[in-house]
């Protein structure tokens, strides 16, 4: 018996998520796009038999989806985060040791043997499917990397059940899946360091498995010298309980039309920066330099008009309308009779969790010692996003330049007035 890993992920994410509130999306061909509809980032099974690709722009495709009858959705980023921690907070039932790595995959660690892995991993399977619908798969292994090798075993080979674990697979077996897959399938392995490997003769992953680690080091970095250590079965990579401290804190968006005015950008930026005071508090996290800018098109005829500003906050803060002060002093740049603007950001940097900012009494920012932030984070989970805001960005009729999402499906689980309606009969 061993600590074995276990890596879970959600099998189309978005789209599997999109066919739990609409079971008649089921067997059918289903493309989720990316935002202001740009272009596919999700699609089921269906959709791939029949040519589509991931990364393809919509505008590329609509017509030939539409006379297939294939189902599209813009993205529904609230119900996608909220089935996400649905599905993590099961996992973390099933192990005391547990990793979210992204919105759709998470690994856990077991004490088990390869018989008892294998009984576990199809009771998560199952466990998710009951209480939360969604399908997923699971690898099993003895390192992260090999996990996610194994799931990914698991997923295309439909024998397997959605389950593989590694260790009960025949070692010919494992060997020639290593050998037929390239480098640059190896969790980590980016096009620039696959492309090294390749001129040094090392194009499959068992090419890697087989490289010295010490030369691999000497080459490129530990950090890879730990995947060729984790591919034969040694653990270097260990579980992050709680993910590495955030560096810095980005709301970016594209604007589904230019931004023209001085007012649409006023309130571009408040939002902005109410939204990033909203991330802090859910991060428990306080910024004290905010960065802001803006952008028109890179194919814009004529100068183009990157505007930025760097605030360094009197204190560390996650006060919304110190932050929402700070982002409007880029108004100052931004010239909207000379250039309409395509994007906007904010970028919250020089962070500190907020449990180690202690300020002096009669010292702290109003607002904060109040929770004003919290109050408001409290209202929009209760009532929605546009239910409260400060100046600008509380207007609840939806911006012109607002992200589109012309094919939005209900967001059934966080907004009441978009319940799905169960009939009986």
């Amino acid at each position: 018996m061993s600590n074995l890993i276990f890596h879970i992920d959600i099998n189309t994410c978005y789209v599997s998520c999109e066919r739990l509130l609409d079971p008649s999306l089921v067997g059918r061909p289903v493309l989720v796009l990316s935002n202001n509809d740009g272009c596919v980032i999700s699609l089921s099974a269906e959709a791939k038999a029949l040519g589509y690709l991931m990364g393809t722009p919509w505008y590329q495709v609509q017509e030939r989806a539409e006379s297939q009858g294939v189902a599209v959705r813009s993205s529904n980023y609230e119900l996608y985060g909220d089935i996400s921690q649905r599905v993590m907070s099961v996992l973390q039932e099933h192990a005391a040791d547990f990793e979210q790595y992204s919105i759709d995959e998470a690994f856990l660690t077991a004490p088990v043997t390869q018989d008892q892995a294998h009984h576990l991993a199809h009771a998560i399977k199952a466990d998710l499917t009951r209480r939360v619908g969604v399908p997923v798969c699971v690898g099993v292994a003895p390192s992260k990397t090999l996990a996610k090798l194994a799931n990914k075993t698991a997923k295309k080979v439909p024998a397997l059940n959605g389950v593989c674990v590694w260790g009960l697979l025949p070692a010919a077996r494992r060997q020639a899946l290593l050998a037929a897959l390239p480098v640059s399938e190896v969790w980590g392995v980016g096009r620039r360091t696959t492309v090294r490997l390749e001129k040094m003769g090392v194009a499959s992953i068992a090419d890697l498995a087989q490289s010295p680690p010490e030369l691999i080091r000497k080459r490129f970095s530990v950090v890879l010298m730990r995947t060729v250590l984790e591919l034969n079965g040694v653990k270097a990579i260990e579980l992050e309980p709680e993910r590495a401290f955030k560096e810095q804190l980005i709301y970016s968006r594209s604007f589904s039309t230019p931004i023209t005015t001085r007012d649409q950008m006023h309130q571009v930026l408040s939002i902005y920066a109410q939204r990033g005071a909203e991330r802090l508090v859910g991060h428990s996290q306080l910024a004290g330099l905010l960065t802001a800018y803006c952008g028109t098109s890179p194919f814009r005829v004529g100068q183009a008009h990157y505007p930025s500003v760097q605030v360094k906050l009197p204190g560390k803060t996650a006060d919304p309308l110190v932050l929402t002060r700070a982002a409007l002093r880029l108004l100052e740049q931004v010239d909207t009779g000379y250039a309409s603007y395509v994007r906007a950001g904010i970028v919250l940097s020089d962070l500190v969790p907020a449990s180690l900012n202690l300020p002096l009494e009669g010292l702290a920012y109003q607002h904060e010692a109040q929770d004003i932030a919290g109050l408001m984070n409290r209202i929009r989970e209760r009532c929605g996003q546009a239910a409260v805001g400060l100046g600008l960005a509380g207007f609840s009729a939806p911006a012109g330049w607002e992200m589109k999402r012309d094919m939005l499906s209900p967001r059934g689980t966080t907004h009441w007035g978009e319940l799905v309606p169960a009939k009986i009969t």
